[in-house]
């Protein structure tokens, strides 16, 4: 395969480091610099594993969409809340990355 045309990506961060994981998404910008025509499909359950070249996101739950599009219309913390069924905070920071911080929400024991 000289010039694939998609790359999938099914949780490839899972069980890295934190050094490894850095490298593996420095590794996937790279690539899209190199290869724009590549289109990249990446499944996650972490915001901080997409790569800041990321553009389009799709939401799951219950196996429906629950939102698609431009990434900064769909990773928004009410979106991610609703997706989680959880409070959560999103940033995106200048370089293009996300974090995910949820809120704690109090437990009643009794």
């Amino acid at each position: 395969m000289p010039r694939p045309r998609l790359l999938l990506l099914d949780e490839p961060a899972t069980g890295l480091d934190l050094a490894a994981r850095e490298q593996l998404l420095a590794s996937i910008d790279a690539l899209r610099a190199r290869h724009p025509s590549l289109a990249t499909v990446l499944v996650t359950h972490h915001l901080e594993e997409l790569p800041a070249t990321t553009t389009h996101a799709m939401l799951l739950r219950d196996g429906l969409c629950l939102a698609g599009g431009p990434v900064a219309d769909v990773l928004t913390s009410d979106l991610v809340s609703t997706c989680f069924d959880h409070p959560v905070r999103i940033v995106r920071s200048p370089d293009g990355r996300w974090t995910a911080r949820a809120d704690r929400i109090p437990v009643v024991i009794g």
